[in-house]
């Protein structure tokens, strides 16, 4: 057959390679596949309404399609082998059919046949199959490349440019690095900040959430204006005692989308000092806020509280309720994590916050449950038969809770008890084959029986044990556990 002319075929994989960021390799590959398989529709069209289609799944395994850059066109082509008897003529020829031109040709040998379909009869149905898995093939390339690129990417914070809106999310274009092209991520409503003014052509910082693997047609990354990971990478690149590892940042609580529009987004960040000498919170501060003010202006003035980490749960939990003036901090269930803060009267609110802000971000960065009390109102004995019978209450949840975890594991053992109670009855085929192995192991061993014992002794390996290391794991971007 002659070779079936592409006008333009050379500009057409140019301009794609363009326009989806791809190299002309894969491009010419992935039309080389639509061809391909709009070769195959054009093969089964040809049954339609005569007869059941007789092709299998892989019945076109061996045929292939060839470019031709040069005279800007494409070749199908078949692989066959060489038969005493064809029985199937897309998959094999006969052995007179190829001496008729090669006469050195051996029975089993594979020949390469072009099997080229005329262009008119190619069909409207093939064409736009071709068409419709071409524009699959890209994609999937797009995604693998997207997915290659940014699912290892050492700094998880991208500058982002807004190019355009989609419902409530806005869409925007990132890269991986210098010279790299834009790809586009999607920034969900619940990951915006309110404070945020998100025009065309607008940059942010972003922090990359999620790497999608599953098929979509939008954008296959979101990012987060609101991942507490944001106001971490925002720290260490103001704070150089941060990036020296003199000061480390312990735990951060973020509440970016407050529950209420008259409640503004905070943080709290707390911070620890591995030198003596260096005060962590002034070093996150700096000189009259300057280093802080950076942060604030990157998070559109979102307020942030920068507290000083302390091993001691008491004087963590009062810094944490900064800058409310604390009197004394409660431990009445330490092993419940619940805390009573007494305060003076003229600091109830403060401590609380807005609509419970602050207490809310105070209890999330240190993990405790707290309660602010009226220090002048506090009654100790009364607090103390309540927070008893809260503990009593939560002992005897923990327990109905041990009670069901036993009453599983007894299930689960007397369940699998009886399984191999049945496997024993009625064996499995892999059983079977198990039992043969060890009996054919047993045999192999009386044979082996009188050889010395010292050359017995010689083939025993030695036994190598391997510890189970748990695998890290890491918060969801949500901002309310500590960053380690």
């Amino acid at each position: 057959m002659a070779l079936v002319l592409l006008p333009g075929l050379n500009n057409l994989i140019e301009d794609i390679s363009d326009e989806k960021k791809l190299s002309p390799q894969v491009v010419e590959a992935a039309l080389r596949e639509a061809l391909l398989k709009g070769y195959e529709r054009y093969r089964r069209t040809l049954y339609l309404g005569i007869s059941e289609d007789p092709f299998e799944e892989d019945y076109f395994s061996n045929f292939d399609v060839a470019l031709d850059l040069e005279e800007e066109g494409y070749r199908v082509l078949a692989s066959k082998i060489i038969v005493e008897e064809v029985e199937s003529d897309d998959h094999q020829i006969s052995i007179d059919e190829v001496r008729q031109v090669a006469e050195d040709a051996q029975i089993g040998d594979t020949v390469v046949l072009d099997v080229t379909p005329e262009k008119d009869d190619f069909g409207r149905m093939a064409a736009a199959t071709t068409k419709q898995v071409l524009a699959q093939k890209l994609r999937d390339q797009q995604r693998r490349m997207i997915q290659e690129e940014f699912a290892d990417l050492e700094d998880p914070v991208l500058t982002a440019r807004v190019i355009r809106f989609e419902r409530q999310s806005v869409i925007m274009a990132v890269s991986s690095g210098l010279g790299r092209p834009e790809v586009e991520a999607e920034l969900p409503r619940r990951d915006q900040l309110p404070n945020d003014n998100y025009r065309a052509n607008a940059t942010f910082k972003v922090f990359l959430k999620e790497v999608s693997e599953v098929p979509r047609r939008g954008p296959q990354l979101f990012v987060s204006r609101a991942n507490a990971g944001l106001v971490v990478y925002l720290f260490e690149n103001e704070v150089p005692e941060i990036q020296e590892g003199s000061v480390r940042i312990v735990a951060v609580a973020r509440e970016a989308n407050p529950p209420s529009r008259s409640v503004g987004p905070r943080t709290k960040v707390a911070v620890d000092s591995v030198e003596r000498e260096v005060d962590p919170v002034g070093a996150c501060i700096g000189a009259r806020g300057s280093r802080i003010q950076q942060v604030v202006n990157e998070l559109r003035g979102e307020k942030i509280d920068v507290i000083r980490w302390s091993p001691d749960p008491g004087q963590y939990i009062a810094n944490s309720l900064s800058p409310a003036r604390v009197e004394m901090v409660r431990l009445v269930d330490p092993e419940g994590h619940h805390a009573h803060v007494l305060v003076p009267h003229d600091q109830l609110s403060l401590a609380i916050g807005r609509e419970g802000q602050n207490v809310r971000l105070a209890a999330r960065l240190t993990g405790w449950k707290i309660d602010i009390k009226n220090a002048a109102e506090y009654d100790q004995a009364a607090e103390d038969l309540v927070v008893a019978g809260l503990i009593a209450q939560r002992q005897e949840e923990e327990a109905l809770q041990a009670e069901a975890e036993a009453r599983l594991a007894v299930e689960q053992a007397a369940r699998a008890e009886e399984d191999a109670r049945l496997r024993e009855l009625y064996p499995l085929p892999e059983d079977n084959e198990e039992l043969d192995y060890g009996a054919e192991t047993t045999a192999g061993e009386e044979l082996a029986s009188d050889e010395p014992a010292e050359d017995a002794a010689e083939d025993d390996g030695a036994e190598v044990q391997a510890s189970e290391v748990p695998e890290a794991s890491s918060d969801d971007g949500t901002g309310e556990d500590p960053v380690r």
